[in-house]
């Protein structure tokens, strides 16, 4: 005959623990909150100022230069302003990190604690390419205006510019560590390209194929800044002229038989009429 399985339950055990641990949360969790409404706080503080400092650096005006100002400008913020979000929101997650560190380690902490180590990098970046880009800018203007005479200036600058911010892009993804084993090589094909083109170039013309169009190239290239250097000069000449007070010159016209044409046409260097035949006087 079986006998009866007897259970003992000691309730008042689990509740003790459950109690306690109740008990070591709650401190916890007011701690947490705490943190929390401070480091708000200062994080809408610092992100106030912040964002005069920059404006008073003149980070505004160097987006206007660099050309983020235009792309923004449907937009409800400005790159100072995104600046000042970024900053904001990465005060926030390191208040975060703080703050779940109270509950000792957790994944949690761990994920912030990588998102806040990559967010100083991100801000840098973001700088570089609105400094690259503003150099850029300034790089094509200058090069507009004095290449601005001839066909092949607007190319050259738009060159430059795509340049200079390609560097920019490569730098700050560099610098944030994304896509680090695709722009380094990159920027290494980039570069080998342009010496392997630079060289074939140089010493071949482009091979046979390429070399008419180089002739035809820097043929149209030199009577073009030759034409853009006589304009110069002439608005040169000019200017000097208005500055002494005597009337501007008038261009000397080329006359069929290879002299000059001075401007006097119905008389000769002797004062005497040109009509005739000869220089000695009025046939008979």
């Amino acid at each position: 005959m079986t006998q009866p399985l007897a259970l003992s339950v000691d309730f008042g055990t689990g509740f003790s623990d459950a109690w306690s641990s109740v008990a070591r949360f709650i401190p916890k969790l007011i701690a947490f909150l705490v943190i929390m409404a401070i480091g708000w706080f200062v994080a809408k503080l610092i992100a106030r100022v912040a964002d005069r400092l920059l404006r008073r650096v003149g980070f505004e005006k160097l987006s206007e230069r660099s050309g983020v100002a235009n792309t923004l400008s449907g937009s409800k913020y400005d790159a100072t302003g995104i600046l000042v979000k970024v900053i904001y929101y990465a005060i926030l997650l390191m208040v975060l990190q703080l703050g779940f560190g109270v509950f000792g380690a957790n994944p949690i902490s761990s994920m912030l604690r990588s998102i806040v180590a990559w967010l100083p990098r991100a801000i840098v970046a973001l700088i570089i390419i609105v400094v690259a880009m503003a150099i850029a800018r300034a790089v094509r203007d200058i090069i507009s205006g004095a290449l601005g005479g001839v066909s092949y200036g607007r190319f050259v600058a738009t060159l430059a510019w795509a340049f200079i911010v390609g560097l920019g892009v490569i730098a700050a993804l560099g610098q944030a560590g994304i896509a680090t084993s695709v722009t380094g090589p990159l920027l290494t094909a980039v570069l080998a390209t342009g010496a392997g083109i630079l060289i074939v170039g140089v010493g071949g013309g482009l091979v046979l194929p390429m070399r008419e169009r180089w002739d035809r190239w820097l043929a149209t290239a030199e009577r073009e800044t030759a034409a853009a250097r006589s304009s110069m000069d002439a608005y040169q000449r000019g200017r000097t002229d208005a500055q002494a007070g005597q009337p501007a010159q008038a261009p000397e016209r080329q006359r069929p038989g290879g002299g000059r044409d001075t401007g006097t046409s119905g008389t000769d260097m002797g004062g005497g009429p040109t009509g005739g035949p000869g220089s000695g006087g009025p046939t008979t």
